[in-house]
Formats: C-alpha cells, sequence, structure tokens
C-alpha cells in the first residue's frame, strides 16, 4: 500500500478546507469541482476531491452527494500500489460488509470503490493506473 489517510465529507467542503489550512497550515492541492465533470450536472459549486497536504499526511476532502449521516463523514482512504491489491482487499471488505459504489474504473483514470465493512467503517480504495 501507498498510503493510508482520512477523508472527510462535509457540506461546504472548500470553506472547511480553507479553514482547516488556515488551522493547520499545509498546500492545498488536487481540487476538483463537480462543474468540470459532465456526469455531475446539477451539483455545480461542490467539491468532488480536493486534499489538504500536511507534511507526509494528506487529509482528503469532498462535499456529500446524497445523505450523510452524522458519524459518516469520515472515511479511511487507502491508495494501493496494485490492481491486484486493491482487488483483494474489496472482496475482502465486501464478503461480510457493502459497496456503496462498487469497484470500478473512474473518469480519473482509477480502480476505485466506496465500501462499509462489518463494523460499519467506510473504506474508500484507490489504484491509479
Amino acid at each position: 500500500m501507498k498510503s493510508v489517510n482520512p477523508y472527510i465529507i462535509v457540506e461546504n467542503c472548500q470553506e472547511a478546507l480553507n479553514y482547516y489550512q488556515e488551522t493547520l497550515g499545509g498546500e492545498i492541492k488536487n481540487v476538483q469541482l463537480a462543474d468540470d465533470v459532465e456526469m455531475f450536472k446539477g451539483h455545480e459549486g461542490k467539491c468532488l476531491h480536493a486534499e489538504l497536504h500536511l507534511g507526509n499526511s494528506i487529509i482528503h476532502f469532498s462535499d456529500p452527494f446524497g445523505r450523510v449521516e452524522k458519524g459518516d463523514n469520515v472515511k479511511i482512504t487507502i491508495e494501493f500500489d496494485s490492481e491486484e491489491e486493491i482487488r483483494k482487499v474489496y472482496q475482502s471488505l465486501v464478503a461480510d460488509g457493502q459497496a456503496i459504489l462498487e469497484l470500478q474504473d473512474t473518469f480519473w483514470g482509477a480502480l476505485h470503490a466506496n465500501v462499509i465493512d462489518k463494523y460499519g467503517i467506510g473504506w474508500i480504495l484507490n489504484y491509479q493506473k
């Protein structure tokens, strides 16, 4: 695995991202707005993904797309080194859990999934091809 980092889903993502940068420091990178992606028409102004880089750590951010329950707004994201590795972890997590977004190819060139495991923990799995 390349890395394991928190993923925060919060309303007014860009405002929150700026707040955390002012509070914690670091550098904002890789901001992807819904405005720029055809399949997210109707969600203009929302942030699909952004990162706050702090030293060797990254906190990922997104606006919610759909209903987010209190306590479900923080997930763990894993960046994988190989397709074999992501598929193995995905299969293990969904065996007794639930795929919110099944493992699939994405418009940003990754193999990606969103899973809730048997303990109710949310995982965002990503392998950049």
